[in-house]
């Protein structure tokens, strides 16, 4: 095919569909695509060669790493290779839109010719009409094995068959049949319904629980979730359940967890409260999410005194909440208050002292304007896309027009946002002698306040043990 000296260079993509069980392996595929680039006399080196893991769906282009990859190195300019070889149509996407979008893109875009080593089509406007049929079938395919495979699971969950994966305490046998007790693993779930039947908090029994070995069935720690997952599983009291269906499941079940379930599944109803839950963007305390554990590093949550039944609000380590490391890491938000108007007023006045200091690139709510900058960035990429769509024939210009439409008016109100925030700063503290006299004036809320450290400070370590806290500042300005 090629009479140069030099070959042009190809790329091949590989992906194995779990649910074709005569489909060619990954090698396979690999070595009749380099037969037929050999053929063609165009050379694939090693670092175009884009592999998916086994198992990834082509359903959706976005959860394959690999394809992604190849279409970020095609929209180089120019495009490093310019042949892209598959074993099948099939194996580039099984969602049409999607196939003929990226497609679009290498073909026009990039220059790059597409090949089917197992089904070819001739050039031309033939030759495309060909392969769309055949991505026609492979769509239709995709959809109906899923559809196939949903009926026939619900048939065999109608049949009282065992399909999901085994909770905590038991493991499969296969063929639908009934799980089987695993010992080791049974113990912690004993443990934990009669620790709660006991009168034990949901946090204190994953302590337990860690404290004694055990851990949960993908082998990590237990904290408050997973041990309410357990307590709520039905499966321990017999019941199985599959996509709405339950039946009385044949499994053996213990005395130990059903004697006490229903007086369990009582107790959680009777202590859940969502109502008093706040608002997760509340400014509870303004050092909220600048200190950390000393420990582990994990972030000190807020907690109100009134609500825990202590005297005044603390922080304590949201891990140790949770029920994930054994030392507590809380402090009185008194003496929390207390050390940062401290630190602040040595550092107002003599800067060389009372922490570690890093650059900032500007005095701005640092987080929030790189949030608003990311956002921003991400609509320029999705105005790209609706333009792409349109000129490729996928949206037609009305909704071309819409979706431009609603993309502007967000951006508006984003850079309006950020147009605020540098207003916001021309009044906002500069100094640390001026942070400290925010924080101490009474009238002044906890938002403004916390706005106000954060622009000083980056971070704080409290260290329970020694009973300090390490101050990291950003470089004061003058």
């Amino acid at each position: 095919m090629i009479k140069n000296d030099q070959k042009p260079i190809g790329a091949a993509y590989v992906r194995v569909s779990t649910n074709d069980q005569t489909e060619l392996s990954p090698a396979a595929q690999l070595r009749e695509i380099k037969n037929a680039a050999n053929a063609d006399g165009v050379l694939i080196p090693e670092e175009y060669i884009f592999i998916e893991e086994k198992g990834i769906s082509g359903r959706r282009a976005d959860n394959r790493k690999e394809f992604q990859r190849m279409i970020s190195i095609a929209k180089s300019h120019p495009s490093p290779f310019q042949y892209l070889y598959l074993w099948k149509f099939s194996r580039f996407a099984r969602n049409q839109e999607e196939s003929v979008f990226y497609k679009s893109i290498l073909r026009k875009k990039c220059g790059i010719s597409i090949k089917s080593v197992s089904e070819p089509v001739m050039e031309g406007m033939f030759g495309r009409l060909i392969e769309s049929i055949i991505e026609w079938f492979d769509e239709y395919y995709s959809i109906n094995l899923s559809g196939e495979v949903t009926r026939g699971m619900t048939e065999k969950a109608l049949r009282n068959g065992y399909q999901a994966a085994p909770c905590l305490g038991y493991r499969a046998v296969g063929e639908g049949k009934p799980f089987i007790i695993d010992e080791k693993e049974y113990e912690a779930v004993i443990l934990i319904h009669q620790s709660f039947f006991n009168g034990m908090d949901l946090t204190s029994i994953a302590k337990e629980a860690n404290n004694q070995g055990y851990c949960t069935k993908r082998g990590n720690p237990f904290d408050r979730r997973a041990v309410e997952r357990i307590l709520k599983n039905r499966f321990y009291e017999g019941t199985v359940t599959w996509n709405n269906i339950s039946f009385q499941g044949a499994h053996e079940i213990r005395k130990e967890v059903t004697s006490v379930f229903q007086a369990n599944q009582l107790r959680l109803k009777q202590e859940y409260r969502p109502k008093n839950r706040r608002e997760v963007s509340a400014c509870r305390h303004w050092a909220s999410g600048l200190i950390v554990c000393g420990y582990c590093g994990a972030g000190l949550s807020y907690n109100a005194g009134s609500k825990t039944g202590h005297q005044s609000g603390y922080f304590q380590c949201w891990r140790y909440t949770k029920g994930l490391h054994k030392e507590s890491c809380s402090i009185s938000d008194k003496k929390a208050e207390s050390l940062i108007i401290k630190s602040l007023q040595q550092v107002a006045a003599n800067p060389a002292k009372g922490g570690e200091y890093i650059q900032i690139p500007s005095s701005l709510p640092y987080l929030e304007k790189k949030q608003l900058e990311s956002a921003l960035e991400k609509l320029r990429i999705k105005k790209h896309k609706i333009k792409a769509a349109y000129e490729n024939g996928i949206d037609n210009l009305d909704e071309y027009r819409a979706g431009k439409e609603r993309l502007l008016k967000l951006e508006t109100e984003l850079k309006n946002r950020l147009d605020s925030i540098e207003i916001e700063n021309e009044t906002s503290p500069r100094t640390i002698r001026s942070v400290c006299e925010i924080l101490t004036d009474e009238t002044i809320s906890n938002e403004v306040k916390g706005r106000a450290l954060r622009s000083v400070v980056k971070k704080i370590v409290y260290d329970k043990k020694n009973g300090e806290m390490n101050f990291i500042y950003y470089i004061q300005l003058p």
